[in-house]
């Protein structure tokens, strides 16, 4: 039996470096390979029912529920998994190289399964405010396999005008990274079950090299 290598992501960090120094945010329609991209899709269906939780707004104190804002439902990536080291190792490559050309001071990733389910959405955003959030890029790669625009739930990305920027499909494999103080954004209701990753590159705003609290 011969035994495929385990495929990482490999990603061109110029072409991401240089998008983000200049519109701020990318999209890689081929950003993460099927073969992982379907990895990491069995292992979010194989978390057990109670790690999943649903989505709130806020955060540490302010976290609450509000449907009205946002429907999904949260599993927070561990590292337990193969599928999941390998891809947590691929955004730690990300980290190193955008800190390198970037000097973004990112310190470490912290990230999610997202599920929305039918009629699932998520309200128009921000991930971070000045001033207020150590959160610096936010990244989301998608795992749905043959998505089309029927199936809705697109995130769409504004300016702080509220001009829309970009309309992006959630299509197997495609990842989008944006400065997370920068673009309000929101995901569309989904017309089927729609599924991704939701990470954010974070500075260290505590002391000692100890991390603030991830969530």
């Amino acid at each position: 039996m011969i035994i495929q290598p385990a495929v990482q992501p490999v990603w061109d960090y110029d072409l991401i470096a240089d998008r983000l120094r200049g519109a701020g945010w990318v999209y890689l329609p081929l950003g993460v390979e099927s073969g992982l991209a379907l990895d990491l899709l069995q292992d979010l269906h194989r978390q057990p029912e109670d790690q999943w939780r649903q989505a709130g707004i806020g955060r540490q104190q302010d976290h609450h529920t509000n449907e009205l804002i946002r429907r999904d439902a949260t599993c927070w990536l561990t590292g337990k998994t193969d599928a999941q080291q390998r891809y947590l190792a691929a955004t730690e490559a990300l980290r190193v190289e955008l800190n390198r050309r970037l000097l973004l001071g990112l310190f470490d990733y912290e990230c999610h399964y997202a599920r929305y389910d039918s009629g699932a959405f998520y309200r128009k955003h921000l991930d971070a405010f000045r001033g207020r959030s150590n959160r610096v890029l936010t990244t989301v790669t998608y795992l749905n396999p043959d998505w089309n625009s029927s199936n809705g739930g697109e995130i769409v990305l504004y300016d702080h005008d509220d001009t829309e920027l970009a309309k992006l499909q959630p299509s197997l494999g495609a990842i989008v990274i944006f400065l997370s103080e920068e673009f309000p954004h929101e995901v569309l209701t989904a017309n089927r079950s729609r599924f991704s990753i939701t990470g954010w590159f974070r500075r260290n705003n505590s002391t000692a090299d100890w991390v603030d609290p991830a969530r």
